[in-house]
């Protein structure tokens, strides 16, 4: 009759299954595994929407700075306007990339490794605005591996919480043994929910961003191209009188 009472006693302090409930009724390691879970989906979040915003500026930035590129206008002006003062990653790489080049042009033109150090410029550059686009991406990769796992142990813990209750009271109820579990199962839950959203953010993210690097290399490799054959030109150019004059 006592073990009877007991029970219902019990089934009546736990009858609150809703999350707020299931939350405060959780021990503390497993509120403590639920909280840094749900900081790191906030994170999660926050990174996600940090990641989408800069991609899409450093994109719309590239097709506006590519349009005044190929438009033909003087490459000294277009420096003058963006490349002494980069505001986006592909202003940054024309900005480098117009530096050496015109240290090189200084010291003879683009010959020997003047254009490699062009090249090697560039490739830093792109670099550097990748390591910046990219910060923040392995938090998003751990939450998206480790949370599920962080989450399963909240469950075995509050599970063998909930075993060792009902092995003291020597009563396997229903109304005893459920509120334990669904505890311990709504860390495996909140551990899903931060893992699922870094997993396909990440996926998603690492795909633009890799196709923002190559666009970032294409741009070198055509820009570097025309630094070459402006220098050949010039040379061609000076190379000219000074044959008429030897004739």
């Amino acid at each position: 009759m006592d073990g009877t009472v007991t029970a219902q006693a019990l089934g009546q302090a736990a009858h609150d299954l809703s999350l707020w409930g299931l939350f405060l009724q959780a021990d503390w390691i497993v509120k403590s595994v639920m909280l840094g879970l749900l900081i790191a989906s906030i994170w999660v979040w926050a990174i996600v929407f940090d990641k989408v915003t800069s991609l899409r500026r450093a994109n719309k930035s590239a097709d506006a700075f590519e349009d005044r590129f190929w438009s033909g206008g003087s490459l000294d002006d277009l420096y003058a306007k963006e490349g002494e003062e980069p505001s986006h990653p592909l202003a940054a790489v024309f900005g480098a990339a117009m530096r050496e080049w015109r240290r090189s042009a200084g010291q003879g033109g683009m010959m020997g490794g003047a254009k490699e150090r062009v090249e090697r410029a560039m490739a830093v550059t792109i670099g550097r605005e990748m390591e910046r686009l990219e910060r923040w991406m392995i938090f998003l990769a751990s939450v998206g591996s480790v949370a599920p796992f962080i989450g399963l142990f909240g469950t075995v813990w509050g599970i063998m919480n909930s075993f060792a209750a009902i092995a003291g009271m020597q009563n396997t109820n229903l109304a005893v043994v459920a509120p334990g579990i669904a505890e311990a199962l709504f860390a495996t839950a909140i551990g899903l929910v931060a893992a699922i959203p870094a997993v396909l953010a990440y996926n998603k993210i690492s795909t633009d961003l890799g196709r923002f690097a190559g666009r970032m290399e294409s741009f070198a490799t055509e820009f570097a191209a025309i630094l070459s054959r402006q220098t050949e030109a010039a040379a061609n150019d000076k190379a000219a009188p000074a044959a008429s004059a030897a004739e």
